[in-house]
């Protein structure tokens, strides 16, 4: 993460705060760990804390106390046991991850590396892997536009895509590379641009066509194709999708695993990702 990219997350960290009493924390044991109950800024309701099993309690009540006492207007939603021995991985509602000491009087944003025997991993990342695949999994088959080997299917790749994007153009021209050796690719919609735009037109065109597949030929070749609208489409569900699952730019590839691939690769390369 470079130091624009750390500002940022520090950014979003309190870009929700506000001022207010003290809050009042309490823990208490249940079967599943420890529920820490909020009240005070909160009024009488009171608000739950998931917190894996393994915390303990008192650092439960103290990271929730400290950063309750100096941002009062920040939520936590879970607290877990970090990777380092005696830190804690605290998430924010609508705001990052960080990583505190067992009191919340310091704590880190950025993000985790680990050395394992594949290599550097981000274990971040990792951690990401279940929800994505989880979500991808619960797409409607007749919301992406998708092509599929003839034969028997080895290997299935989401690709977030641009149809004015060059890689993703590039990456168009390689599908039936990717088909003839048993990956299906399953496109849902990521137009760059936003809401607004003449690209985002164009994607709801493809998805709104009688013939998706031969529009997205077209499209992704810099053909011209009728605008064609229709609701509802999937075109901004997707887009927002992307986003909730880290998706920055295109192509952004999605292994069923829930492994985020960003940026073009090839099809030799792809093959290997998608089956394994």
């Amino acid at each position: 993460m470079n130091i624009l990219s750390k500002r940022s997350a520090a950014v979003a960290l309190f870009a929700v705060l506000g001022s207010a009493a003290p809050l009042l924390v309490s823990a208490q044991e249940n079967e599943g760990g420890i529920v820490s109950k909020i009240k005070g800024f909160f009024g009488d309701s009171e608000v739950q804390v998931e917190v894996n099993a393994g915390v303990e309690s008192g650092a439960v009540q103290a990271i929730t106390a400290a950063f309750s006492k100096s941002r009062p207007g920040l939520r936590i939603e879970t607290i877990a046991k970090s990777e380092f021995p005696g830190l804690y991985d605290v998430q924010f509602k609508n705001g990052p991850q960080v990583i505190s000491n067992e009191n919340g009087q310091y704590f880190i944003v950025g993000e985790v590396y680990e050395n394992t025997e594949n290599g550097i991993e981000n274990v971040a990342e990792r951690k990401l892997m279940p929800m994505r695949a989880k979500l991808l999994a619960e797409v409607d088959a007749k919301d992406m536009i998708t092509f599929s080997p003839k034969g028997e299917t080895k290997g299935v790749m989401y690709v977030f895509t641009d149809v004015d994007c060059g890689y993703c153009q590039k990456l168009h021209r390689e599908v039936p590379e990717l088909n003839a050796n048993g990956i299906e690719v399953r496109y849902l919609a990521f137009p760059r641009a936003g809401q607004n735009s003449p690209t985002y037109n164009k994607m709801v065109t493809a998805w709104c066509a009688d013939d998706r597949q031969q529009a997205m030929n077209v499209l992704k070749s810099r053909g011209q194709v009728a605008i064609k609208t229709c609701e509802p489409n999937p075109v901004q569900a997707q887009y927002q999708l992307g986003v909730a699952l880290g998706v920055t730019g295109t192509p952004a590839i999605v292994t069923q695993s829930g492994k985020l691939i960003p940026g073009y690769r090839p099809a030799k390369d792809l093959v290997a990702i998608a089956v394994e």
